[in-house]
Protein backbone atom coordinates (compact mmCIF):
# COMPACT_ATOMS: atom_id res chain seq x y z
CA UNK A 1 0.00 0.00 0.00
CA UNK A 2 0.89 3.64 -0.36
CA UNK A 3 -0.01 6.35 2.13
CA UNK A 4 1.00 9.85 1.14
CA UNK A 5 1.81 12.27 3.95
CA UNK A 6 3.52 15.59 4.56
CA UNK A 7 5.93 16.56 7.32
CA UNK A 8 6.80 20.06 8.49
CA UNK A 9 10.05 20.46 10.43
CA UNK A 10 9.32 23.32 12.81
CA UNK A 11 13.04 23.75 13.50
CA UNK A 12 13.61 24.73 9.89
CA UNK A 13 10.58 26.80 8.89
CA UNK A 14 11.51 30.50 8.70
CA UNK A 15 8.04 31.85 7.96
CA UNK A 16 8.95 33.15 4.53
CA UNK A 17 5.54 32.20 3.06
CA UNK A 18 7.16 30.90 -0.12
CA UNK A 19 5.05 27.75 0.18
CA UNK A 20 1.93 29.92 0.35
CA UNK A 21 2.93 31.87 -2.76
CA UNK A 22 3.89 28.72 -4.65
CA UNK A 23 0.58 27.05 -3.82
CA UNK A 24 -1.38 30.11 -4.88
CA UNK A 25 0.54 30.37 -8.16
CA UNK A 26 0.24 26.65 -8.96
CA UNK A 27 -3.46 26.35 -8.14
CA UNK A 28 -4.60 29.83 -9.26
CA UNK A 29 -6.52 30.46 -6.05
CA UNK A 30 -8.20 33.87 -5.60
CA UNK A 31 -6.79 36.54 -3.26
CA UNK A 32 -8.92 35.54 -0.27
CA UNK A 33 -7.98 31.84 -0.42
CA UNK A 34 -4.80 30.28 0.97
CA UNK A 35 -4.66 26.50 0.77
CA UNK A 36 -1.21 26.59 2.37
CA UNK A 37 -0.80 29.10 5.20
CA UNK A 38 1.98 29.66 7.74
CA UNK A 39 0.98 30.62 11.26
CA UNK A 40 3.28 32.95 13.19
CA UNK A 41 3.20 31.92 16.86
CA UNK A 42 4.99 32.80 20.09
CA UNK A 43 5.56 30.01 22.60
CA UNK A 44 6.98 29.95 26.12
CA UNK A 45 6.99 32.47 28.93
CA UNK A 46 9.13 35.54 29.42
CA UNK A 47 12.09 35.62 29.29
CA UNK A 48 12.22 32.26 27.50
CA UNK A 49 10.00 33.07 24.53
CA UNK A 50 10.41 31.67 21.05
CA UNK A 51 8.85 32.43 17.71
CA UNK A 52 7.56 29.40 15.79
CA UNK A 53 6.24 29.22 12.26
CA UNK A 54 3.68 26.49 11.57
CA UNK A 55 2.60 25.57 8.02
CA UNK A 56 -1.07 24.54 7.92
CA UNK A 57 -3.67 23.44 5.41
CA UNK A 58 -5.78 20.39 4.68
CA UNK A 59 -4.53 17.58 6.89
CA UNK A 60 -5.75 14.78 4.58
CA UNK A 61 -7.25 12.92 7.51
CA UNK A 62 -7.68 9.18 7.84
CA UNK A 63 -11.24 9.85 8.99
CA UNK A 64 -12.11 13.24 7.47
CA UNK A 65 -15.10 15.00 9.10
CA UNK A 66 -15.64 16.96 5.88
CA UNK A 67 -16.37 13.76 3.97
CA UNK A 68 -19.01 12.54 6.41
CA UNK A 69 -21.10 15.71 6.18
CA UNK A 70 -20.92 16.10 2.38
CA UNK A 71 -24.48 15.51 1.08
CA UNK A 72 -23.40 15.11 -2.55
CA UNK A 73 -20.45 12.72 -1.97
CA UNK A 74 -18.18 15.28 -3.65
CA UNK A 75 -15.55 14.83 -0.94
CA UNK A 76 -13.80 11.48 -1.12
CA UNK A 77 -10.78 9.81 0.43
CA UNK A 78 -8.51 7.85 -1.86
CA UNK A 79 -6.87 4.57 -0.78
CA UNK A 80 -3.50 6.39 -0.83
CA UNK A 81 -4.70 8.84 1.85
CA UNK A 82 -5.41 11.93 -0.27
CA UNK A 83 -8.75 13.65 0.37
CA UNK A 84 -10.23 15.07 -2.84
CA UNK A 85 -13.19 17.15 -3.98
CA UNK A 86 -15.11 16.37 -7.16
CA UNK A 87 -16.05 19.85 -8.36
CA UNK A 88 -18.69 18.40 -10.68
CA UNK A 89 -20.53 16.92 -7.69
CA UNK A 90 -19.99 19.76 -5.19
CA UNK A 91 -23.15 21.81 -4.64
CA UNK A 92 -21.44 24.57 -2.66
CA UNK A 93 -23.32 24.00 0.60
CA UNK A 94 -20.09 24.54 2.60
CA UNK A 95 -21.03 21.91 5.21
CA UNK A 96 -17.44 20.66 4.83
CA UNK A 97 -16.04 24.07 5.78
CA UNK A 98 -18.09 24.04 8.97
CA UNK A 99 -17.07 20.45 9.83
CA UNK A 100 -13.34 20.88 9.19
CA UNK A 101 -11.51 21.46 12.51
CA UNK A 102 -8.48 22.80 10.62
CA UNK A 103 -10.20 25.69 8.81
CA UNK A 104 -8.80 24.29 5.58
CA UNK A 105 -11.88 24.56 3.36
CA UNK A 106 -12.75 27.58 1.25
CA UNK A 107 -15.68 28.79 -0.81
CA UNK A 108 -14.88 32.02 -2.58
CA UNK A 109 -17.09 34.22 -4.72
CA UNK A 110 -13.90 35.45 -6.38
CA UNK A 111 -12.83 32.03 -7.62
CA UNK A 112 -13.17 32.19 -11.40
CA UNK A 113 -11.81 28.68 -12.03
CA UNK A 114 -13.99 26.94 -9.41
CA UNK A 115 -17.03 29.18 -8.81
CA UNK A 116 -19.59 28.27 -6.16
CA UNK A 117 -17.82 25.13 -4.90
CA UNK A 118 -15.68 24.25 -1.89
CA UNK A 119 -11.93 24.03 -2.43
CA UNK A 120 -8.86 23.00 -0.44
CA UNK A 121 -5.29 21.71 -0.66
CA UNK A 122 -5.10 18.51 -2.72
CA UNK A 123 -1.41 17.68 -2.09
CA UNK A 124 -1.12 18.64 -5.78
CA UNK A 125 -2.72 15.31 -6.65
CA UNK A 126 -2.52 15.94 -10.40
CA UNK A 127 1.27 16.27 -10.15
CA UNK A 128 1.46 13.08 -8.10
CA UNK A 129 -0.69 11.02 -10.47
CA UNK A 130 0.99 12.38 -13.59
CA UNK A 131 4.41 11.77 -12.08
CA UNK A 132 3.57 8.20 -11.09
CA UNK A 133 2.32 7.53 -14.61
CA UNK A 134 5.74 8.66 -15.89
CA UNK A 135 7.62 6.47 -13.41
CA UNK A 136 8.59 9.35 -11.12
CA UNK A 137 8.69 9.17 -7.32
CA UNK A 138 6.65 11.73 -5.34
CA UNK A 139 8.73 13.37 -2.64
CA UNK A 140 11.91 12.71 -4.62
CA UNK A 141 11.25 13.91 -8.16
CA UNK A 142 10.09 17.56 -8.18
CA UNK A 143 7.69 17.01 -11.10
CA UNK A 144 5.73 14.53 -8.95
CA UNK A 145 5.94 16.45 -5.67
CA UNK A 146 3.56 19.08 -4.22
CA UNK A 147 4.51 22.61 -5.24
CA UNK A 148 4.84 23.87 -1.67
CA UNK A 149 7.46 21.22 -0.88
CA UNK A 150 9.45 22.08 -4.00
CA UNK A 151 9.36 25.78 -3.17
CA UNK A 152 10.44 25.60 0.48
CA UNK A 153 13.73 27.49 0.75
CA UNK A 154 14.69 25.97 4.11
CA UNK A 155 13.78 22.34 3.35
CA UNK A 156 11.19 22.45 6.13
CA UNK A 157 8.53 20.55 4.17
CA UNK A 158 8.80 16.91 3.11
CA UNK A 159 6.41 14.66 1.22
CA UNK A 160 6.38 10.93 0.69
CA UNK A 161 4.99 7.50 1.38
CA UNK A 162 4.47 6.69 5.07
CA UNK A 163 4.36 2.99 4.23
CA UNK A 164 7.88 3.20 2.82
CA UNK A 165 10.38 3.16 5.72
CA UNK A 166 13.05 4.57 3.43
CA UNK A 167 11.02 7.67 2.51
CA UNK A 168 12.04 11.04 3.91
CA UNK A 169 8.74 11.45 5.77
CA UNK A 170 9.08 8.05 7.45
CA UNK A 171 12.66 8.77 8.47
CA UNK A 172 11.81 12.20 9.86
CA UNK A 173 8.97 10.79 11.95
CA UNK A 174 11.07 7.86 13.17
CA UNK A 175 13.98 10.07 14.26
CA UNK A 176 12.07 12.99 15.79
CA UNK A 177 9.43 13.84 18.35
CA UNK A 178 6.30 14.69 16.42
CA UNK A 179 2.65 15.61 16.75
CA UNK A 180 -0.45 15.99 14.59
CA UNK A 181 -2.94 18.82 14.94
CA UNK A 182 -6.10 18.05 16.93
CA UNK A 183 -5.18 14.39 16.99
CA UNK A 184 -7.46 14.01 20.01
CA UNK A 185 -10.46 14.38 17.68
CA UNK A 186 -9.69 11.03 16.06
CA UNK A 187 -9.34 12.47 12.56
CA UNK A 188 -5.93 10.86 11.97
CA UNK A 189 -4.24 13.76 10.15
CA UNK A 190 -1.81 12.94 7.34
CA UNK A 191 0.26 16.04 8.15
CA UNK A 192 2.96 15.60 10.80
CA UNK A 193 5.01 18.19 12.67
CA UNK A 194 8.50 17.36 13.97
CA UNK A 195 10.22 19.53 16.54
CA UNK A 196 13.07 17.70 18.35
CA UNK A 197 15.30 14.64 18.12
CA UNK A 198 14.07 11.55 19.95
CA UNK A 199 15.55 10.21 23.18
CA UNK A 200 19.32 10.05 23.46
CA UNK A 201 19.74 11.78 20.09
CA UNK A 202 18.08 14.93 21.44
CA UNK A 203 20.28 18.00 21.65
Amino acid sequence: MTKWAMVADLRRCVGCQTCTASCKHTNATPPDVQWRRVLDMEVGEYPDVQRVFVPVGCQHCEDPPCMHVCPSTATKKRPDGIVTIDYDLCIGCAYCAVACPYQARYKSSEDTLRPDVATKCTFCVERIDDGLAKGLKPGVDPQATPACVNACISDALAFGDLDDPASKVSQLIAANEHFRMHEELGTGPGFFYVWDRKGEDAR
